[in-house]
C-alpha cells in the first residue's frame, strides 16, 4: 500500500486529478446514457425532471425552478413537455387553490423505473477494472455527499454490511 502525504497541497492536487478523471469518464460515457434516454422519447432534461419529481412528489413550479436552477417559465415549459407525454400532471394544492402541485402520473413512475434500468447500466469500461479497484472506487465514491438528495437508510445499511464483509 502506498503512503499518501497528508499535506493540503498534495491532497488538493490528488483531489483535482481524481475529479478530472471522474468528470472525463462521465462525459465520455454520456452518449451511451443519452442514447438510452432518447430511445424512450425523452431528452436528458426530461429524464432529470422525472428523477426530481420522483424523489419529491407534489412540488410547486417555484420549488422546481429553484431546484432546476432555471426561471419559472422554463420549469413550466419542462412540465408542459412531461404533461404532453402523459408523464406528469398538475394537481390542486390541498389548502391553496391558487397553487398547483406537480407530480408524476402512473406512466411517469413506470417511465422513471425504465430509465433507471437503462441509465444505470454499467459502462463497459468499468468492467475492465479488476475487482479490488472496483471495490475501492465504489467505497470512495459512496462517501461523497449528493447535494439535495437524502441517503436512504437501506443504502447506509448496505454500505455498513459491505464494510464488514470486505466487499
Amino acid at each position: 500500500m502506498t503512503s499518501v502525504p497528508q499535506d493540503t497541497k498534495t491532497k488538493a492536487v490528488v483531489a483535482a486529478e481524481a475529479w478530472r478523471a471522474i468528470f472525463d469518464f462521465i462525459i465520455a460515457t454520456a452518449p451511451e446514457r443519452n442514447r438510452a434516454i432518447g430511445e424512450s422519447g425523452l431528452t436528458p432534461n426530461d429524464a432529470r425532471a422525472l428523477s426530481s419529481l420522483s424523489q419529491k412528489p407534489g412540488r410547486t413550479m417555484g420549488s422546481l425552478a429553484e431546484e432546476w436552477k432555471c426561471d419559472a417559465s422554463t420549469a413550466t415549459w419542462i412540465v408542459d413537455r412531461l404533461e404532453a407525454k402523459g408523464l406528469a400532471e398538475r394537481r390542486p394544492h390541498p389548502t391553496d387553490r391558487r397553487v398547483k402541485l406537480v407530480g408524476l402520473t402512473a406512466l411517469g413512475v413506470r417511465m422513471k423505473a425504465k430509465q433507471m434500468e437503462r441509465v444505470y447500466v454499467t459502462p463497459r469500461a468499468l468492467l475492465e477494472l479488476d475487482l479490488a479497484d472496483l471495490v475501492t472506487l465504489r467505497d470512495a465514491v459512496a462517501k461523497l455527499p449528493v447535494p439535495g438528495q437524502a441517503v436512504a437508510i437501506a443504502d447506509v445499511q448496505a454500505r455498513q454490511r459491505r464494510s464488514k464483509t470486505g466487499v
